[in-house]
């Protein structure tokens, strides 16, 4: 198969990699690059504002991966992008919690059977069944919830990255941010050659009260441990606000 990359988008990868690569303490090729990892966003902001429950994530168009999911809040200081969300990808919870308003049978029934584990099912495997029962999720508010908002990105450990941290595709992309890393991160970013990608990458190496704060050994699979998935890295705020976190999917929860 013949790459459609030019040497200068390979080496820009490649400078990605290394930055990335610096972040997690090891080369991204160190790990296996037969997974599936995907970056999602959670914290207080999705929630308090319900996007985690807007009827954009059960359009049947969505569910299916036609169409992303756009959130219209920048979730960066300095940046003007707002974040796209694969829902096929995404994980929901359905029912969303046990007071949950009932889904009409046999839909519910067929939804139940589908799920991977403890209520939780793809938007994938929501799809069909949505489209062979007719059932408009968005007619059903409080019946389900988005467990795992997953932004768009094709598995690969880099652009999982490249998804968290908003870097872009090309160096044109790549966010002004200003934030002052912390002290035991000047030395990595230092070894950033380009200038601009050293002052966007240092955004998400902060204590939290500017910028996000890098959470390596403590990072959380965000409840999908137990399903076999294993955190690789994840970023916060300092005030509860937003989390960002990098997860290695198991087999089981990817739908591999």
């Amino acid at each position: 198969m013949t790459s459609h990359h030019t040497p200068v988008a390979d080496d820009w990868d490649r400078q990605l990699a290394d930055a990335f690569g610096m972040m997690l303490g090891r080369p991204l090729n160190e790990y296996d690059p037969d997974a599936v990892y995907v970056a999602g966003v959670s914290g207080n902001l999705i929630h308090e504002v319900e996007f985690d429950r807007d009827a954009a994530w059960v359009r049947p168009q969505a569910l299916s991966g036609a169409e992303p999911v756009h959130w219209d809040c920048s979730l960066f200081d300095d940046s003007l992008r707002t974040p796209v969300f694969d829902a096929a990808g995404s994980i929901f919870a359905i029912p969303a919690d046990r007071d949950s308003p009932a889904l009409p049978e046999p839909f519910a029934s067929a939804v139940a059977a589908a799920c991977f584990g403890d209520g939780l099912i793809r938007g994938a495997d929501l799809a069909p069944l949505v489209a062979q029962h007719g059932v408009n999720l968005a007619e059903f508010p409080g019946s389900w919830v988005v467990f795992f908002a997953r932004l768009r990105s094709d598995g690969t450990l880099l652009d999982a990255f490249r998804a968290a941290l908003d870097t872009g595709r090309t160096p044109e992309d790549l966010v002004p941010f200003e934030a002052e890393p912390e002290e035991s991160w000047e030395e990595g970013l230092a070894t950033i050659e380009h200038p601009g990608l050293r002052a966007h990458l240092a955004y998400f190496l902060t204590d939290g009260e500017e910028g996000l704060m890098p959470i390596l050994e403590d990072a959380s699979a965000r409840g999908l441990d137990k399903y076999g998935c294993e955190p690789v890295v994840g970023w916060e705020d300092g005030f509860g606000q937003l989390d960002l976190t990098i997860v290695r999917l198991s087999p089981l929860a990817a739908g591999v």
